[in-house]
């Protein structure tokens, strides 16, 4: 089944690097392009794409108030694209709030091709966190500047089962879900059983949302590890 992407970045040269790149790859079909965050989203609800590439900083509209546009429609916009920022530092306070916002994970702009191509197809497949350990580490950084719990999250987390809990927790601290398979001793297919119960339980929309849940919650703690 084919992808369908947009790419939304301020400069050009970008933008038709990438859909180049994007484009030759069997599987991926580039639907559209927009080069700041308003022309983004109008883009993105004409052409329902699978996934967007937007970049954090533009004009116009930066990146975090495009993605949550994207992801938090006005009634009567059904589609829900996966948003997959794209930043020029691994450490940004834009990116963490996107990730707050619904978006499914990061990637630097300088990373090298094959890294591009297959975030678009974890991304698109409903996986999140790209680089685990970069993203946790991330996620703990603004965490622990400035936390902002949610909703009572320590008080849903009793909805939890026990292994449902450290399932959680072990996402938080950047694991895969080979390596949670590995720690817990259990099939990989296992772990996916688990991670979906969490989000459905939790009315959460990926891992990404899961680990600042998790941080929020106090379930972990920046610093921690696995």
């Amino acid at each position: 089944m084919t992808m369908r992407v947009i790419i939304v970045d301020d400069q050009a040269m970008v933008r038709a690097g990438f859909a180049a790149l994007l484009s030759a790859q069997a599987d991926i079909d580039v639907v559209g392009e927009a080069p700041d965050g308003r022309e983004g989203v109008r883009v993105a609800r004409t052409v329902h794409p699978d996934v967007v590439l937007l970049d954090v900083r533009m004009p116009e509209m930066d990146g975090l108030a495009a993605a949550r546009e994207i992801l938090g429609p006005p009634p009567g916009v059904t589609h829900l694209p996966k948003v997959l920022m794209l930043t020029t530092f691994d450490i940004d306070d834009y990116v963490y709030e996107a990730l707050r916002a619904g978006a499914s994970g990061f990637l630097l702009k300088d990373a090298p091709p094959a890294d591009l191509i297959a975030a678009v197809r974890v991304v698109a497949s409903g996986e999140a966190l790209l680089a685990p350990s970069v993203t946790r580490r991330l996620i703990a950084d603004f965490v622990q500047q400035r936390p902002a719990p949610r909703k009572d999250p320590a008080l849903r987390l009793k909805g939890l089962t026990p292994r449902e809990t450290e399932v959680l927790e072990l996402i938080a601290r950047g694991l895969s879900n080979q390596e949670i398979a590995a720690f817990l001793v259990v099939a990989e297919q296992t772990v996916k059983t688990h991670i979906g119960r969490v989000l459905a339980k939790l009315g959460l929309r990926d891992r990404a949302q899961a680990v600042i849940f998790a941080y929020e919650a106090g379930l972990v703690r920046p610093g921690d590890s696995a």
